[in-house]
């Protein structure tokens, strides 16, 4: 079995990005679309967890990068291929392009820096987005994944960035999903055996080790 490489060297900012999956008020925040989903994540301070992340990532040099998902007002060009996509559509909100519910949450701070991609259609950040051809861009190799929602959008955005070469790494305590019971079992049974799962305070440590952050 090949050793596994340090979690300094794996996150070395001049190779990695960070990327805050749907962390939009209209999914996290207090008038949220999925308010079971927005309470567990300020209720165990994951949201704060990803803040730190991205503020760190910043000023370790790493790219941090904001996915947000959204949708025409006339709904032209969303998916409609699942029952998921239909539920949303019945949603009393809406996570429509232009309005407060597509803005990062206010917890996070974007800066000038920062890409920030929208999507208009399927379930994962990566698939028929531009952050493929971003990231390559950039040099990035290692991608660290944040945000919401275990249950779809974390893993999908997981597979597609080990599907397109990159190595993931997930801090179990800086993504959550519902029930946790759940999201806990996704983040062992599938989720470590195609990224390396590890926590805020690891990345944060091995930033400060690299002695990128001081």
């Amino acid at each position: 079995m090949a050793e596994r490489q340090p979690l300094a060297a794996l996150v070395d900012p001049a190779h990695t990005a960070l990327l805050t999956v749907e962390c939009q008020r209209g999914v996290v925040g207090p008038g949220s679309a999925l308010p079971e989903l927005a309470a567990a994540v300020r209720a165990d301070g994951t949201l704060t967890r990803v803040a730190a992340l991205v503020a760190a990532a910043r000023a370790a040099g790493a790219t941090v990068l904001h996915a947000i998902a959204e949708r025409r007002p006339d709904g032209r060009g969303a998916n409609r291929n699942a029952p998921l996509f239909r539920a949303v559509e019945r949603l009393p909100v809406r996570q429509v392009t232009g309005t407060p519910a597509t803005e990062v949450a206010d917890e996070i701070t974007v800066a000038a820096c920062d890409l920030v991609v929208r999507r208009l259609h399927g379930l994962s950040p990566l698939a028929g987005t531009e952050v493929d051809a971003l990231l390559r861009n950039l040099g990035v190799r290692t991608l660290v994944v944040t945000g919401v929602s275990l249950n779809i959008a974390v893993p999908g955005a997981v597979f597609d960035a080990v599907n397109h070469g990159y190595t993931a790494v997930v801090p179990a305590d800086a993504v959550a999903g519902v029930p946790a019971h759940y999201a806990a079992a996704v983040l062992r049974h599938t989720l470590a055996l195609v990224a390396t799962v590890t926590t805020t305070d690891a990345l944060l440590a091995s930033w400060r080790r690299s002695g990128q952050l001081h």
